[in-house]
């Protein structure tokens, strides 16, 4: 037992790259999206630094030990897609084009994330730069841990996120509260008197939390490798028999005890923005920490108010929109786009936008919607002409395409999540959708169109009686027809040739009366 540092042989890059989805690799990348905070600081101020800032934050010497951090890494749409090599209006494309990836694994024996081995009294929680997150906490939380648990079930690796609150120098609280896999597996591993081995990743690219905020039911170790593309090396646990990703900055190894939800863990901080209460769960029992030789660690942004830019929710945002789009391409024809807005937590407040073939599409979308995931409450569909990132936007659609005794659609007394403030205790919740498209058929007509300036487009003519003969033409195109700059001799044509029968049809257009 103790402190174990290892000289890593270089492994063929063929096989195993350990630097393209390395955290640190990541960070260095981020140039205007990353404030640097060179100065000594301490873990108390971790919190206000990084509340409601746009930025990730790296902090170069954290805590007694002057350790490095970096935080709300996943907190802007931006650098997500960044990590996935996108613009932000590509990152759901791209993230649904490599769900479909076969995925690679390749197992090492050298990983860079044991280059240094802590066990027995070396392997200490408090000596982690973890910090206190939000005033009224229970504790420091270690906020952006990645949990690696196989299901004895099915041999299958799960992988999620879950917090895990300080307790001592080898205990934290775990909060398996909410129905997951792990929950499902921990209470049956629970239930017949057996502790379940767990590993954390505390320090993972951004892809890797992508992945382990996913619900399918698949081996989610070769999620990993799916969303990045490229294969994932693997190394097994010093204490435990879980691999986990070799190229990781932290792995915190150990087992969940058995007893099961016994112990006090929270309050804390929640990703809708309110503390979640005390709660009992079960406790983690450390039993090794390795780590690379310059490891990285990492926090998440939760809760608070800047909701939008926090890591959770961003992260939620995500996991949303694939499962809904899923849920879209077989409930309506034509989807266009899906957004979770990440100030509703990324989940309740969900965005729509669809091409409507026959009437009834709009309110198929809403129902598929409410009961593709449990977490969406508010469902808003609009036309393809809207944009569903503008707030502008959206508002504006709501503002003048919505009439509420038409439009509205409340369902009641459906599942929901249980930490929704709004249900007072309730144990089922109502669900709303806003039909903010055209009545079915009526957006050709000239009201349903948006005013935009004119860009003399159309054919030419040598005059406007011609143009006319051609056919109906709004102003804008009279100009473009006879290269007018300033539309005057266009009034004064149309005024000598209302002696000729001018007309207008019902669009507003000019044309000539029929004989």
């Amino acid at each position: 037992m103790g402190i174990v540092e290892k000289t890593r042989a270089a492994a063929p890059t063929t096989t195993a790259d350990f630097d393209r989805f390395r955290l640190r690799r990541f960070v260095e990348t981020l140039s205007d999206e990353l404030a640097t905070v060179n100065e000594a600081t301490d873990l108390a101020d971790v919190a206000r630094i990084l509340e409601g800032n746009a930025k990730a934050v790296l902090f170069r010497a954290v805590g007694p030990e002057r350790q490095e951090l970096v935080g709300n890494v996943a907190g802007s749409r931006a650098r997500i897609a960044r990590a996935f090599g996108v613009e932000p209006g590509a990152l759901l494309p791209e993230l649904l084009r490599r769900l479909r990836n076969r995925p690679i694994i390749v197992d090492v024996a050298d990983a860079p994330v044991q280059e240094v081995v802590l066990t027995g009294e070396d392997a200490d929680l408090t000596a982690l730069p973890v910090h206190l997150g939000h005033g009224a906490d229970g504790g420091p939380y270690i906020s952006a841990s990645v949990d690696f648990v196989v299901d004895p079930k099915s041999g299958w690796t799960n992988v999620g996120m879950r917090r895990l609150m300080l307790r001592g120098r080898r205990e934290a609280g775990i909060d398996l509260v909410s129905p997951s896999d792990l929950r499902a597996i921990y209470e049956a591993s629970a239930a017949a008197g057996r502790p379940l081995p767990v590993s954390f990743v505390v320090g993972a690219h951004p892809i890797d939390n992508i992945a382990a905020v996913m619900r399918l039911p698949v081996d989610e170790l070769g999620l990993i490798a799916s969303l990045r593309d490229a294969p994932l090396p693997v190394v097994k646990c010093v204490s435990n028999d879980i691999r986990v990703p070799a190229d990781a900055e932290w792995v915190l190894e150990g087992y969940l005890d058995p007893r099961g939800h016994v112990e006090p863990e929270g309050p804390y901080g929640e990703f809708l923005g309110y503390y979640g209460a005390l709660k009992r769960n079960p406790v983690f029992h450390l039993t090794a920490i390795t780590r690379r030789r310059d490891a990285l660690f990492q926090t998440s942004t939760i809760g608070g108010w800047s909701l939008g830019r926090t890591d959770t929710a961003l992260l939620n945002a995500l996991r949303t929109e694939v499962m809904i789009w899923r849920a879209l391409e077989t409930a309506v024809r034509e989807p266009i786009a899906v957004h979770a807005t990440a100030s509703s937590g990324g989940m309740f407040n969900l965005r729509v936008a669809l091409r409507q073939r026959v009437p009834g599409e709009a309110r198929n979308a809403i129902a598929a919607c409410f009961g593709a995931l449990v977490n969406v409450k508010n469902v808003f569909v609009v036309d393809p002409d809207v944009d569903i990132f503008s707030d502008e936007q959206m508002d504006w659609a709501l503002a003048t395409r919505f009439q509420a005794d038409r439009d509205l659609v409340v369902v009641d007394g459906m599942r929901t999540l249980p930490l929704d403030p709004s249900l007072a205790g309730g144990r089922t919740g109502a669900k709303a959708g806003f039909d903010l498209t055209w009545p079915f058929g009526t957006n050709t007509r000239i009201e349903t169109r948006v005013p935009e300036p004119p860009r003399f487009l159309g054919a030419r003519f040598a005059s406007v009686e011609a143009a006319l003969a051609h056919g109906p033409k709004f102003f804008e195109e009279l100009m473009a027809a006879v290269g007018s700059r300033d539309g005057r001799e266009i009034v004064l044509a149309l005024d000598a040739l209302r002696q000729k029968g001018l007309d207008r049809d019902g669009e507003g257009r000019y044309l000539m009366a029929s004989k």
